[in-house]
């Protein structure tokens, strides 16, 4: 009598496995358990004898060693992997459909097959001929850039056996497949699976790897988080598709820093990398409008000035509607508790919508001041000089204004903007130099700075 396949219910979002079917995953998801083949168990079998030459050394008389880079001649990418790919590495990038990810790669691996060799294109969603139109439009067509339309991992392994790439692009990891697995492509088993294959290919061959991979409706990378522990470098793009901006971010990087963006222009050639951000972000700006104000962030080594909107409007009915795009709402609720309590601003009956221009996300708190002088600012209907005054700063829960770090960097660069004023913590200002150009206006606590920016000029 035939032995009966045995099925396992595997959670999609957190690869837990149930003998039965659950409505709710024990990681909280729900209608995530997949019906898949259970693999055979294998006879149990003894370890074998240890034959490796690697053995336990000592910490110290490791030799330490600077990790080779190639250049991707893509300044913004080369920037935020930290000075270019590492090779060996597996880097992971996602995005939302259609926002840039395979342009932005294939601009790379023609650079880097025109430099170093043999790059791998394997394309999993796509054909070749789709593949050739878009190198033909981004003008990266190259001679040693070879395209393969292939899932099956297998297969993909004895190609680079072949061929021997300097470098391997993957689009996208949720197609692939291993021929052993009975579960379908882009099931946990299945890109875990073949994610580990790519990984011991990569390490082994000392050849680095970009792995394009999906994301959820709610822009959290699709698959089992188990694949951002795997890989070396997690990079992800965001912007809005009928916007022109992007922005690449890494969320993980074992071979730098994890603060550092990239910005890039859409255009019919391809993206095009941005030099001066700042310029971008504020080009915008108006000086006679309410609720708008330029605020500096340091993102990584770079800082950079960004335009803040603020939207402070009547509640029609129910409850008060908080909205933040760009900045923590967390911290947008902290700054309106501080307002409302140390300035006797009445918002409890208002919505209060805040947006960064650009589609950048602010990281850090230097422009929570910006932030609270922007709402402010759309509550009374007084307009601030925003072309020729920025806003540095981090708000307490006191009301306080606490100093923020690199300020010298911030200032440099509004200077060099075109800025005349910055309003700062007095602290900041204390601590630094003056500079040519712009004047330095330090405020104790946020109702100084309100009182500076609304009152007094009025005067």
């Amino acid at each position: 009598m035939a032995k009966k396949n045995k099925t396992v219910f595997v959670c999609q979002s957190c690869g837990y496995e149930s003998p039965k079917w659950m409505g709710q995953c024990v990681c909280g998801a729900w209608n995530s358990l997949v019906e898949e083949l259970k693999s055979p168990e294998q006879p149990y079998k003894k370890s074998p004898t240890l034959t490796s030459s690697v053995r336990p050394q000592s910490l110290k008389t490791i030799q330490s060693g600077i990790y080779s880079r190639l250049d991707t001649r893509i300044g913004e990418l080369n920037r935020v992997l930290g000075g270019g790919l590492v090779k060996g590495s597996l880097t992971l990038i996602s995005g939302e459909p259609g926002i840039g990810k395979s342009t932005l790669i294939l601009q790379a691996s023609s650079k880097l097959a025109d430099q170093y060799g043999i790059v791998l294109y394997v394309s999993g969603e796509e054909s070749e001929e789709q593949i050739k139109m878009r190198a033909e439009r981004l003008h990266a067509v190259s001679e040693r850039l070879l395209v393969v339309s292939e899932t099956n991992v297998d297969v993909i392994e004895a190609y680079i056996d072949e061929l021997n790439p300097v470098f391997i692009v993957v689009d996208s990891i949720q197609t692939l497949f291993k021929p052993d697995l009975t579960s379908a492509p882009g099931s946990v088993s299945q890109v875990r699976e073949c994610a580990n294959n790519l990984m011991r290919i990569g390490k082994t061959k000392d050849i680095p790897i970009f792995i394009v991979a999906h994301v959820t409706k709610t822009g959290e990378l699709a698959g089992p988080r188990i694949l951002e522990h795997l890989v070396d470098t997690v990079l992800h793009f965001t912007g809005e598709r009928t916007a022109e901006f992007r922005v690449i971010r890494a969320m993980k990087n074992r071979f730098g820093t994890t603060s550092e963006v990239g910005v890039f222009e859409m255009k019919e050639e391809g993206l095009a990398e941005v030099g001066n951000p700042s310029a971008i972000f504020l080009e915008g700006l108006n000086p006679h409008i309410d609720g708008a104000i330029a605020v500096c962030s340091l993102e990584g080594t770079r800082p950079l000035l960004v335009e803040i909107q603020a939207l402070a409007a009547p509640t029609n009915l129910g409850f008060a509607r908080r909205t933040a795009i760009g900045i923590d709402l967390n911290r947008l609720n902290l700054i309106l508790a501080v307002l409302e309590k140390k300035l006797g601003l009445p918002l409890i009956h208002q919505d209060v919508y805040v947006n960064v221009v650009g589609g950048l996300k602010l990281e850090g708190t230097s422009s929570d001041l910006g932030v609270a002088l922007a709402i402010y600012s759309s509550m009374k209907g007084l307009p601030i000089a925003a072309t020729t005054t920025a806003a540095i700063g981090e708000i307490s829960l006191t009301g306080e204004l606490r100093p923020v770090s690199h300020a010298e960097k911030m200032i440099k660069e509004a200077a060099k903007m075109g800025f005349k004023k910055c309003i700062m913590p007095k602290k900041n200002v204390e601590k630094m130099q003056k500079y040519d150009g712009i004047q330095l206006i330090g405020a104790e606590s946020l109702k100084d700075a309100i009182t500076i920016m609304f009152h007094q000029e009025r005067e």
